[in-house]
């Protein structure tokens, strides 16, 4: 690393192997990432599938976050690109875009193929995604199980994709017995269903998408949330009318948490950035570049559902004073043991947000681990530097994906005539384990503002 370690460079997956104990110096601890290599495989009538090119594309974009050491992608990609986002038009160059390249893998690099159904068993990891309705996960590739068909929900497929690279992660991580050989999946219209591949636990097919949304925070979780409205099949994308609210300028950092962020964003406003992006699938924008806190106001013209990203709990008491109808928030957890894990609240619940979240005294910073003692023996960073940079949150880009789509998925439940789930608990180590209780409020008399999907 050419650079003096800071919190605006590091990688914040890298960061987990510091904390961890298990990389003695911030350069082994890249050195291993760099290490990390993923393959991808689609084949012949899946890749002209919608639902699997989605889950494709999400897939290159969350593991070359990932895997330092590359993803390469082989298989049928000189096709169209059917998934509406701002990218080339065929899919091999809209996964040159994402940052896959087409370098051939060996049996022993860990990979995912994309849709289908049971391949050969071999050595090593070996797993496939698996998308029907609204049930999204991963199955091992040699696996029988196949879920029962539903309508077309790409949401579903991104979802799939964030399960895949987490399960791909553990894998290369600490790998253990079950790792890749075990069905993982979620219904995202019924997270609290106890079979994901059987068909009780889907919904509906799509007929309304969102039209005015505000997304507070373009970070981790705010840029997941505009992946996942640019996977939507909306009719007539410039029905969308987004307010983005931000303050902060995207740096190294951003790009390995963010789905959307790319180095030659770095110095550049996010609010700007992502208008940028959500302009060119062809949604309007309106930018807030101030502070979100108490003092805030929504006015009367403008979105009355707002998606949260924020990452700390002064702003979050502030979700249900400043004006809006419905608030969807998702808490991410922030250290080496936790990072897998996400909180969902709906607003307004049974309790307000300040009595949700307290303010507590900061946490001690752990500097004693090898990698930050390193730093201070060698002079890298003097004692301030390297509480700063320990004090740092853990993060990884399939988690805001995972989270994301359940977010979004609130949304078009209340358009579809459901209520959401007030609260959804879920541990991306134990996602059979997701725990999900449905709000008691009554939101027929809101009308978050809607428009027709495509299909």
């Amino acid at each position: 690393m050419n650079a003096k370690p800071n919190a605006d460079n590091l990688h914040r997956l890298v960061k987990y192997a510091l904390d961890s104990g298990e990389a003695k110096s911030l350069a082994e601890a890249e050195e291993r990432f760099h290490g990390y290599r993923l393959a991808l495989t689609i084949h012949g009538a899946e890749s002209r599938s919608l639902l699997n090119q989605a889950a494709l594309l999400t897939v290159v974009a969350l593991g070359r976050r990932v895997f330092l050491g590359g993803v390469s992608v082989e298989g049928d990609l000189d096709v169209p690109l059917k998934v509406q986002l701002p990218l080339r038009s065929r899919l091999h160059e809209a996964v040159g875009d994402l940052g896959g390249s087409f370098s051939p893998s060996d049996d022993e690099t860990p990979t995912i193929a994309i849709g289908g159904g049971p391949r050969p068993r071999r050595s090593g990891f070996h797993i496939r995604t698996a998308v029907a309705g609204w049930r999204g996960g991963i199955l091992p590739a040699y696996s029988e199980l196949v879920p029962t068909p539903g309508p077309t929900i790409p949401l579903a497929a991104m979802l799939a994709a964030g399960l895949a690279i987490n399960e791909a992660f553990q894998f290369v991580d600490r790998g253990g017995p079950a790792v890749g050989r075990r069905p993982i999946g979620l219904s995202l219209w019924r997270p609290d269903a106890t079979d994901w591949l059987a068909p009780d636990a889907d919904g509906p097919q799509i007929a309304y998408l969102p039209s005015r949304l505000w997304l507070i925070g373009l970070g981790h979780l705010g840029q997941a949330y505009l992946w996942g409205l640019g996977l939507l099949p909306y009719k007539d994308p410039g029905k969308l009318s987004l307010v983005l609210q931000d303050i902060d300028e995207i740096t190294p950092s951003t790009e390995s948490t963010s789905i959307l962020s790319d180095a030659d964003m770095v110095g550049q406003k996010k609010t700007r950035a992502m208008a940028s992006w959500a302009e060119k699938r062809g949604f309007a924008t309106a930018l807030h570049e101030r502070l979100f806190d108490a003092n805030f106001r929504r006015q009367d013209r403008e979105p009355t559902v707002a998606l949260c990203g924020l990452d700390n709990a002064l702003g979050r008491q502030a979700l249900d004073r400043v004006g809006f109808d419905l608030v969807i928030e998702a808490g991410l957890g922030r250290g080496q043991d936790d990072f897998r894990t996400m909180r969902l609240h709906v607003l307004p619940g049974a309790r307000s947000a300040k009595e949700l979240w307290k303010l507590a005294a900061p946490a001690e910073t752990d500097t004693d681990r090898p990698a930050y003692q390193e730093m201070l023996k060698s002079s890298e960073l003097d004692r301030c530097g390297v509480t700063l940079l320990a004090g740092k949150a853990v993060g990884a880009p399939f988690v805001g994906t995972v989270a994301a789509t359940l977010v979004l998925s609130q949304v078009l439940r209340l358009l579809h005539g459901e209520s959401p789930y007030q609260l959804i608990d879920l541990n991306l180590l134990s996602v059979d384990h997701c725990s999900a209780v449905l709000s008691p409020k009554c939101f027929q008399s809101l009308n978050p503002g809607y428009t027709a999907a495509l299909y």
